[in-house]
């Protein structure tokens, strides 16, 4: 009897991993079966997705009341349509508010399930490692800190590695990226990642802009690169851009761009650890919705120090973090001066990066797919 395998990945980040994880399940299984939500990159390992990733990128709490009837809609037509196809199990990849009410009541039919990366319980509620326990059958892990609280309360979980760390080499060729950009060796560049979802381009790029204007009258020669996740991004970036003739954006390649750079100012996520692993010296800026800080700020649900993976995973401040009302354009332009001027501070943090970057190592999506393969055993 084939195999059957169903998945749910929210957004591009949740796509990226269900990618290598199906890549590394077919070498198992070759002859095994994919369905559910996912991306264009899952779609093409041929995996049938029944709904577009995107439908899952919402983020914070404010904006996920305002979508909730449509997910809620959704999770319910997901749910039933997994148990009818009869999977052999269900692998939520990250989007955890919807993964992880998915594979409970799937859990309670007798569908295995396996949630695919760990929700932020070092920062977010660490209680929540046993109601996680309770939706998955195994909890899958990208970084080290996680499985100890998992432990604590009872809870099969592991560590993986992340997948970037895999895909990305230990010592990216700059030289490489700038001439794959058309960009000169000498050149000074800002690669500005605003983030990928509308909400954020519009809080944090006109701060972030004002910013690189500031930088870019004291640094002549200056170039700001910035990536567009796509064709809504890049609408709503060239909007707020106007003309800006230091301003160069470009549809994808963020990770070229990062690796190209001198600088990299970004909204805090993912990004933030790939630019870690880019080994670029970066200045975090974010900003959510004031009610979503408000209900964060009421019931103190944030119990990290820090908020960017480079400082959580170094447990100390090796990046700036300009959180909230922090995150100005003052405060961004200072902050990404500092780099740009302090090249014994540049130095110091390379080794740094390099050692976090080892750390997280590991062949990630070969490790779920043995996760995976142990779950299936009868």
């Amino acid at each position: 009897m084939t195999l059957r395998i169903a998945l749910c990945a929210g957004e591009t980040s949740g796509d990226q991993l269900g990618e290598g994880l199906i890549h590394a399940l077919r070498a198992r299984y070759p002859d095994a079966q994919f369905a559910g939500i996912g991306g264009p990159l899952m779609r093409a390992t041929g995996m049938q997705t029944w709904w577009d990733a995107d439908a899952l990128a919402v983020m914070g709490l404010a904006e996920v009341l305002a979508h909730l009837p449509r997910l809620l809609r959704l999770r319910k037509q997901f749910r039933k349509r997994v148990l009818a196809w009869q999977p052999d199990v269900f692998i939520g990849i990250d989007a955890p508010d919807f993964n992880l009410g998915i594979e409970r009541w799937l859990k309670q039919r007798g569908v295995r399930t396996v949630h695919d990366v760990s929700p932020s319980i070092w920062a977010w509620r660490q209680g929540r490692a046993a109601k996680i326990g309770e939706s998955a059958d195994r909890v899958l892990c990208l970084f080290p800190m996680e499985p100890p609280i998992y432990a604590q309360h009872g809870v099969a979980a592991r560590f993986i590695g992340h997948p970037l760390a895999d895909a990305i080499p230990l010592q990216p060729d700059r030289a490489a990226a700038r001439a794959a950009l058309g960009e000169s060796s000498d050149t000074p560049i800002l690669a500005l990642l605003p983030g990928s979802r509308l909400g954020e381009i519009r809080r944090m790029l006109p701060d972030f802009v004002d910013a690189a204007r500031r930088l870019a009258a004291g640094i002549p020669g200056l170039r700001v690169l910035v990536p567009a996740a796509n064709a809504q991004c890049r609408a709503a970036i060239d909007a707020i851009l106007g003309d800006a003739p230091a301003f160069r954006v470009i549809d994808g390649q963020a990770q070229q761009i990062m690796i190209a750079s001198d600088v990299v100012l970004l909204a805090s996520g993912t990004a933030a650890l790939e630019a870690m692993l880019c080994k670029r010296p970066m200045v975090i800026g974010h900003r959510i919705s004031a009610l979503t800080y408000r209900i964060v700020k009421l019931f103190g649900l944030l119990k990290s120090a820090h908020v960017s993976l480079p400082n959580v995973l170094a447990g100390k401040t090796l990046v700036p973090e300009l959180l909230q009302d922090q995150c100005t354009a003052d405060n961004l332009h200072r902050a990404l001066l500092h780099w740009f001027t302090d090249a014994d501070a540049v130095a110091a943090l390379q080794p740094q990066f390099l050692t976090l970057h080892e750390s997280l190592r590991c062949d990630a999506s070969a490790r779920a797919a043995e996760a995976v393969a142990e779950v299936l055993q009868p």
